[in-house]
């Protein structure tokens, strides 16, 4: 970012720090322990994230919940964290992130115990919901305060272990949950955020400390909330829905275009607000914006990748989720290591390079995985997973520390939002193209495999849905008395269409991991400056 740009951002602000947080005595805004009690919060959300994804079948027996009920346990949480994201920042940056960050972890904690107390699905479906409006308080309010607590030249290596713990956290879910729900209970799985909860708010109550911008907004752009709220909703909830509806149904293109408009409503309002919720001058910042672009096709590229892996693990090799869990661990140990080591080579040479080539190499991982076929072993799934896990660490900790080290201190808040938030966008965008693009490919390849391979009259009506919409996830289905050669020879048929339809996902996942890194090459390291700031 420019000077001038800069300037223009902060509305005049001087940049000038006033104290380097590193000479600070005291524990009270210790950087490092500041990056502890911050990862600790953040460990809970992370972990919940893919805990929960095992226990939903549980769920939904116990309680006796529809497909439909089950499916808005995870998409009721998804759309009040990507809704409140943005918004859940502002409000960081207006009362102090260490507030916003002990009121969301306390949030988190007991919205969790609400859920595993819950005696029906409706419950467990409204403090989902309220789960992820606290989980939206306290992650943009972590990055808020890091930025807070480190000087710029340290604050690489500080988003790199942040990026580490979410990376091990995601990749303990599946275990942790898997065997949480096997020998406990799926409401064990909510209650394991309780002590995590606590512990965050003993040592946030200890050990954090505010450091706000002398500039940060005294009011709330109400209009501007509800403007971008509602176009979050209807962008987030589309895209949800697309694989369902249809991507040409009315209903589709109802919320999309809704998005689009409430978008453009809110762009415009941003220009006439006395403190507007987004400072659209914050966009002159090239790196910024590249940052932030940079941030959904990643997360396009790998979660909506990622996300048939699970299925080709657990449907495809028969494995358990605590199985599936283990043999992800390369790819998630790399980035656990990967995160650190990333943030110390963007500290001395900037992100540019980093991000480029790990964008490469996730490029490349991508185009391994789709040569994976039904039968590929353990040490070639385990390369392409390393190499993921190498390729796409760089990528998580530079883009975060360009879309948050390039803002101003008083829109630090704002700035961890939108790096969440194009996350939570790029991630459901990922899952439902791909997932659509796998779809139409598994219904084209089905009916030849299924002739090739089974040399029987393929089904029809009811039937033939059924067995497609099993296809897509690997699930073969043969009914119960089917003799064992012709089951076999059904699993082979379904097996074969769905790693088809994974291939083309995967593939087109590398396209995109590859224009992705050619929007690196636009990215620079955050400022050094922070504006004057009050120490709280």
């Amino acid at each position: 970012m420019s000077q001038s740009d800069l300037q223009t951002a902060r509305a005049g602000a001087s940049p000038q720090r006033d104290t380097p947080p590193a000479d600070r005595p005291g524990l009270r805004g210790h950087p490092w322990l500041t990056l502890l009690t911050v990862a600790v919060g953040v460990m809970m959300v992370a972990l919940d994230g893919t805990v929960v994804a095992i226990a939903n079948p549980v769920i939904q027996t116990d309680l006796h919940a529809s497909p439909a009920d089950i499916q808005w346990v995870t998409s009721g949480y998804l759309l009040a964290l990507a809704v409140f994201l943005i918004t859940a920042g502002k409000i960081g940056d207006r009362f102090g992130h260490r507030t916003t960050f002990l009121v969301g972890a306390a949030g988190f904690a007991a919205s969790s115990a609400a859920i595993g107390f819950a005696g029906s699905i409706q419950t467990v479906i409204a403090f989902r919901v309220l789960q992820g409006l606290f989980g939206a308080l306290l992650q943009p309010a972590a990055l808020g305060l890091l930025r807070g607590a480190f000087p710029a030249e340290r604050l690489n290596m500080a988003i790199g272990i942040w990026g580490g713990v979410i990376g091990a956290s995601t990749a303990a879910g599946p275990i942790i949950g898997g065997l949480l729900v096997e020998h406990v209970s799926w409401q064990s799985v909510f209650f394991i955020n309780i002590p995590v909860g606590l512990l965050a708010v003993l040592l946030g109550l200890w050990i954090l400390r505010d450091v706000r911008s002398e500039n940060a907004a005294r009011s709330f752009d109400l209009p501007g909330i509800v403007l971008l709220s509602g176009a979050m909703f209807m962008l987030v909830w589309g895209i949800i829905k697309a694989p369902a509806w249809g991507w040409g149904d009315a209903s589709t293109l109802l919320f999309l275009g809704g998005a689009v408009l409430a978008m453009a409503a809110f762009a415009f309002w941003q220009t006439r607000a006395k403190e507007p919720l987004i400072p659209l001058t914050l966009f002159r910042s090239v790196p910024l914006s590249a940052g932030t672009l940079l941030m959904v096709l990643m997360a396009f590229a790998f979660f909506g990748a990622i996300f048939f892996v699970t299925f080709y693990l657990q449907n495809v090799h028969g494995m358990t989720p605590v199985q599936a869990g283990v043999h992800l661990l390369p790819m998630t140990g790399m980035m656990i290591v990967g995160s650190p080591l990333a943030g110390t080579a963007i500290g001395r040479i900037g992100p540019r390079i980093p991000i480029a080539v790990g964008m490469l190499l996730t490029a490349v991982a991508m185009f391994g995985m789709s040569t994976l076929g039904t039968g590929s072993g353990g040490a070639v799934m385990s390369l392409w997973f390393v190499l993921l896990g190498l390729g796409i660490s760089p990528v998580m900790v530079g883009a975060t520390e360009v879309i948050v080290g390039n803002a101003p201190l008083e829109l630090s808040g704002v700035a961890g939002g939108l790096q969440q938030a194009a996350m939570q966008v790029g991630g459901s965008l990922g899952t439902a193209v791909l997932g659509a693009l796998m779809a139409a490919k598994v219904g084209d390849v089905l009916p030849g495999n299924w002739a090739a391979k089974t040399h029987l009259p393929l089904p029809q009506g009811e039937q033939l849905a059924q067995l497609k919409q099993g296809a897509q996830v690997g699930v073969a289905g043969a009914a119960p008395g089917t003799p064992a050669p012709v089951a076999h020879a059904i699993a082979d048929a379904v097996h074969s269409s769905f790693v088809s339809g994974m291939s083309l996902a995967f593939a087109v996942a590398s396209v995109v991991a590859l224009a992705a890194a050619a929007l690196g090459l636009l990215t620079k390291r955050g400022s050094t400056d922070a504006g004057p700031a009050v120490h709280v």
